[in-house]
């Protein structure tokens, strides 16, 4: 703890509230990472350790050194919100109007709910603020391991760290049960003698240390499992396989959400036939990650209309910011109320051609008029003051919640500069949150245990 910050504001075991945490946000500078026992952790019996070495070298700006801090109460929020869109999502007048404005391989429903889901919020005062959903959300297996190489570098911070292995053993068990459970609901029975973790050039990808990262912790577990690269995937009669074996069960890192590429076409076929099963898929993307489904889960009237009960909407109210459909009819009304608002493509991920109102210029608002957007309140994201070489620094965060089937799993940030996050700001990237507990509650390190 720097010496600006004093004991009396982090009594360990006393009850909290977000004023503290923001307090602890702007005023503690510990540096909690333990960089050494991360990289082994990660290189600890993988055959690409030399690659996980280069590739860590190379993403410097991957990994913050310190942590953020959340409130009991902002962790409760952000789980009752996901919770809400679980309901929400499952209403049959949701997945009519969803599913209508998507491609027709988002209608197979082979069952499986979609892995490592992502809903990321910015916080303000009154609040979390869900600013987006992602079905491929990047950083689950990275921010397991990022939190266990976490050491209390002062007394005040010992509280937050110790006790946390058991909770993050029980993360990781329940990630693994999460992939069986898709393959379950699939009605596979045993387990499968192949995961594929697929991307596109997988190795050239700024997560690759994930992927390699999955694939031992499958391999612990006594699966086998492979990083494949989606365009060396075959598929005869609806069989996929890499390599000349079957591939049973893919964990789906494309941003090809509908498999529509050339380089698709074998996952694609494997899909449309059922002999493989992917997760997350395209049903997901369409029920999840479009974020035209963000203007129907800030409408509240229409929300009433189709039945959905008061504490829900309540929920949906106070958390997702108002978004609408971007048209050429509402072209002036939206362009004079631009800068309170951040626009987004319905199909985008990654931040990419998303832009704040107040940045626009008629070119840009040209392409997205006839683009396919959303124009969403403006939330800006709160912020963590870090100290990279002696220099202070106001930074930026939001947090991910990577969630199944509507239940919190765990809570990560992302710590950077600029409009969007990016993995390239000295002091940024992937943090540990640490959540604050309520009077008589226990400790936790982002977990759902600590919620």
């Amino acid at each position: 703890m720097n010496s600006e910050t004093s004991v009396d504001l982090l009594p360990p075991r006393l009850g909290w509230n977000q004023r503290t945490a923001e307090d602890l946000n702007q005023n503690c500078f510990c540096r909690s990472l333990d960089f050494d026992r991360l990289r082994s952790q990660l290189a600890a019996g993988n055959d690409q350790a030399q690659a996980l070495e280069r590739w860590l070298h190379d993403r410097p700006h991957l990994f913050a050194s310190t942590v953020v801090f959340l409130s009991e109460e902002t962790a409760q929020q952000i789980a009752a919100c996901v919770s809400a869109i679980e309901h929400v999502v499952h209403l049959p007048a949701y997945q009519q109007q969803a599913l209508a404005r998507s491609p027709e391989i988002a209608r197979i429903d082979w069952g499986p709910r979609g892995v490592c889901m992502g809903f990321d919020f910015h916080l303000d005062a009154s609040g979390p603020k869900l600013i987006e959903v992602n079905t491929n959300a990047g950083g689950l297996m990275l921010n397991l391991q990022l939190a266990r190489a976490q050491r209390a570098c002062c007394e005040e911070l010992d509280w937050a760290l110790s006790g946390r292995e058991p909770s993050l053993e029980q993360v990781e068990q329940d990630v693994f049960e999460m992939f069986l459970d898709e393959w379950c609901l699939q009605g596979r029975s045993g387990q499968p003698k192949l995961v594929g973790i697929v991307d596109e050039r997988p190795s050239e990808q700024y997560l690759a240390p994930e992927f390699v990262a999955f694939q031992r912790f499958f391999e612990q577990r006594g699966l086998r499992a492979s990083v494949l690269d989606v365009a060396a995937l075959t598929s005869t009669d609806g069989r996929l396989s890499a390599e000349g074996r079957p591939v049973d069960l893919v964990y789906n890192r494309l941003t090809d959400f509908y498999f529509e590429a050339p380089e698709s076409q074998a996952l694609r076929a494997a899909y449309l036939a059922g002999s493989a099963v992917v997760t997350p898929h395209p049903r997901a993307h369409a029920l999840y990650a479009d974020k035209r489904n963000l203007a129907v889960l800030s409408d509240d009237a229409l929300l009433a209309r189709w039945g959905v009960e008061a504490p829900w909407r309540q929920t949906l109210q106070r958390a997702v910011p108002r978004t609408e459909l971007v048209t050429p009819e509402r072209a002036e009304e939206l362009w004079a109320r631009r800068r309170t608002l951040f626009f987004k493509p319905a199909g985008g991920y990654g931040a990419k051609a998303a832009y704040r109102g107040d940045k626009l210029t008629r070119r840009v608002w040209e392409e997205i008029l006839r683009g396919d957007y959303v124009a969403q309140a403006l939330v800006a994201p709160a912020a963590r003051l870090v100290e990279v070489d002696g220099v202070r620094a106001d930074l930026k965060f939001d947090v991910r919640a990577y969630a199944y089937a509507g239940r919190v799993q765990l809570l990560a940030a992302r710590i950077y500069a600029g409009q969007t996050t990016n993995f390239r700001t000295a002091g940024g990237g992937f943090a540990p949150v640490v959540v604050l507990p309520a009077p008589e509650m226990g400790r936790g390190l982002g977990t759902a245990q600590g919620m």
